[in-house]
């Protein structure tokens, strides 16, 4: 399409955008000590210009992110970080919005890294938390940045660590990692974060039936939001039902005693115990050095991913392996050999 020109689509075609006429603007270039220097000087702008580069699939990006992500490191390490997650319409951007201005009030700057899905045709995404969390996202003291789930694993971003990284250097200290609340994104999170918070409606019975037991077991509280108005009763008694379910799980490597409480993030009560609750976690976890072995195995977990991640792209990066491959794929649709020998002759002829 000419700059001055456009043609109707057809019915069939799928648009490049949402709009045919938008210019794509070009990307200022700046060198990676730049870089470094603007995100110690907490310069948000360029905090934000980093992440891009994280989260790019440009060869020379990464290059450069992983040489920025690097000399953070040092920097960072020095927050607090807080993995949320809960039902759709649980009022996850709401209750965030709420615990981040509280926070703020007490002192710290909130980074809050949200993560939307991605569509799976056209690989876009809404990314519309920072419309609903209009006040905490002009706040001086907050930082938020919504990234697509692309092909990650459970929706949660695969550059979710180097963008906390970036955000501690750049003098955060609070991190929240929202997750999309489906599939397998909380495990990840779980491998992120220091404390995981489960949001849950008032009304227990069949919606604790519906939550996968490995995602409540891993909750290191469980807060009923929406406790307001006539549902103030419900809310205790889902309060009451989810503490019961809480102690049917064998004891946390922490030694946290995991408990369910009720909030309204809407009428802002209930949080300020949810806070206090996040600090006497911190202290206990950091007495018994807990909180420090916690990050250390999270670090470790972390390098495995990105070797298997490393690891598979250079195979497929491999021309002599795709040729392979394709020729046991058809072996294996015809029923010639079984998947799982196609795979050790696979590893064999490349290992």
């Amino acid at each position: 399409m000419s700059k001055h020109h456009s043609s109707k689509a057809e019915p069939d075609e799928i648009p490049a955008s949402v709009n045919p006429h938008l210019q794509k603007r070009k990307r200022a270039h700046f060198s990676t000590e730049v870089y470094i220097q603007e995100i110690l000087a907490q310069n948000r702008m360029m905090l934000s210009r980093a992440m891009t580069l994280v989260e790019s699939k440009r060869l020379v990006d990464r290059q450069q992110a992983r040489a920025i992500v690097e000399a953070c490191l040092p920097h960072s390490g020095q927050s607090f970080r807080l993995g949320i997650t809960g039902v759709p319409g649980v009022g996850k951007s709401t209750f965030i919005e709420s615990f981040g201005l509280r926070l703020i009030e007490k002192g710290h700057k909130v980074a809050v890294l949200t993560v939307d899905p991605s569509s799976q045709l056209s690989k876009g995404s809404i990314l519309g938390d920072k419309t609903r969390m209009a006040q905490l996202s002009v706040h001086q003291q907050a930082f938020i940045r919504p990234s697509p789930a692309g092909q990650s694993l459970g929706g949660v971003a695969a550059k979710t660590r180097e963008l906390i990284l970036l955000c501690e250097a750049a003098g955060f200290d609070f991190i929240i990692i929202e997750t999309v609340g489906v599939g397998q994104s909380e495990v990840a999170v779980h491998a992120l974060t220091d404390f995981f918070l489960l949001l849950l409606l008032p009304g227990a019975g069949d919606e604790l039936q519906g939550i996968k037991r490995g995602v409540v077991e891993m909750a290191d509280m469980i807060a009923v939001n929406k406790a307001d108005g006539d549902r103030k009763l419900a809310a205790q008694k889902a309060k009451t039902a989810y503490q019961r379910a809480l102690h049917l799980f064998p004891p946390k490597p922490s030694n946290w005693v995991a408990k369910a409480v009720i909030c309204s993030a809407l009428e802002n009560e209930g949080i300020a115990l949810i806070i206090e609750n996040l600090t006497k976690y911190q202290e206990q976890t950091s007495k018994t050095a807990y909180f420090e072995k916690h990050r250390q195995k999270q670090a470790i977990h972390w390098f495995k991913q990105s070797l298997k991640e490393s690891l598979l792209a250079r195979f497929f990066d491999n021309d002599e392996f795709n040729t392979k491959m394709k020729l046991l794929e058809a072996e294996v649709g015809h029923g010639l050999i079984s998947p799982q020998a196609a795979v050790e002759a696979l590893m064999d002829k490349m290992l």
